[in-house]
C-alpha cells in the first residue's frame, strides 16, 4: 500500500505534493514504514502530510491518537496522515525530520536498502516536557525511555544537529546550552 505523486489538502486548503516512497507491513513492533527504493544517506525519502494543529487542539495525552502527532513548532503538532503514520522509533534510526515551516520531509541520514524499515528517534522532534514513551526498539544502544530532545545525552544531540534533523524550536530552546 503506497502513493505516488498525489496531492492532498492540507488544513486551510494548502496543497502539498506527497512523493511518498513507503509500504506499510509488519516489522518487529508491530507495522512499520518500509521503503520501497533504495535511499543514500541525505536523500529524501517522502514528504508527511496532516492536519496542522495547535497544542491546545490535541486530545488528552492519554489517548492513542495523541501518538500519531508530530511536534513541528513551539505550539504546532502535525497530525500525521498516510503511510507515514506508521514510522516507528528507534534509538539508532535510518532517518530524521527535516522541518522547515509546516514541510515535513523524511530524510535519510544513513543508506537504506529496499525493503528496510524506516525510522526516526522521536526525540528529535519533542520539546514540551510533558509527553514520554517507553522504548521498545530493542537496538544495543536503547535509552528505554522516548523524552525530550534535551534530555538526549550531548553527543546524540550534536550529532543529530549536524545531520540537520532538529527542528527550530528545539534549536532556539537550547540556545543557551551546551551546542
Amino acid at each position: 500500500m503506497f502513493m505516488k505523486n498525489k496531492k492532498l489538502k492540507h488544513r486551510g486548503s494548502r496543497e502539498m505534493v506527497r512523493l511518498e516512497k513507503l509500504s506499510v507491513k509488519e516489522g518487529k513492533n508491530g507495522k512499520g514504514a518500509f521503503v520501497i527504493d533504495d535511499f543514500k544517506k541525505g536523500q529524501i525519502i517522502c514528504s508527511l502530510i496532516g492536519s496542522i494543529h495547535r497544542r491546545n487542539e490535541m486530545p488528552k495525552r492519554d489517548t492513542k491518537v495523541t501518538v500519531r502527532f508530530i511536534q513541528i513548532g513551539k505550539k504546532t503538532y502535525l497530525h500525521v496522515s498516510g503511510n507515514g503514520d506508521y514510522l516507528n522509533h528507534s534509538c539508532n534510526p535510518n532517518a530524521g525530520l527535516v522541518i522547515k515551516g509546516t514541510n515535513v520531509n523524511l530524510k535519510a541520514i544513513k543508506n537504506i536498502k529496499r525493503g528496510k524499515e524506516v525510522t526516526f528517534d522521536y526525540s528529535t522532534t519533542m520539546g514540551e516536557d510533558e509527553y514520554e514513551l517507553k522504548c521498545h526498539c530493542g537496538n544495543a544502544n536503547c535509552r528505554k525511555k522516548i523524552r525530550d530532545f534535551k534530555y538526549l545525552p550531548v553527543t546524540i544531540q550534536q550529532k543529530y544537529v549536524k545531520l540537520g534533523i532538529v527542528p527550530a524550536h528545539i534549536l532556539i530552546a537550547l540556545k543557551h546550552t551546551h551546542l
